[in-house]
């Protein structure tokens, strides 16, 4: 990916807190700045939360039986014939 610089003026107490927490963190100050950039437009959240989808359509059936008996898994598979159209009677 193409980098393009850009050149930001803040406050000595802004630049200190960015190093301090790069170097915490153990990345660079541009890349630190870049995370928070994209962490502000909502990348990081929306992949974790798809992530999260993906792993719960994954392990459903798991949880449902572990928490209540199966019930749930037997619902959402019902839910999810329903809006497919294709339990007993539909076509």
């Amino acid at each position: 990916m193409a980098k393009t610089q850009l050149n930001v003026r803040v406050d000595e107490g802004t630049a200190r807190a960015a190093r301090e927490r790069a170097l915490a963190r153990g990345m660079s100050v541009n890349r630190y700045i870049e995370e928070l950039v994209r962490q502000d437009t909502g990348e990081a959240g929306r992949a974790f939360v798809e992530a999260a989808a993906d792993f719960m359509k994954q392990y459903e059936a798991v949880f449902a039986e572990e928490f209540d008996g199966g019930s749930a898994a037997r619902a959402a598979s019902r839910a999810r014939e329903d809006r497919a159209g294709t339990r007993e009677g539909r076509h």
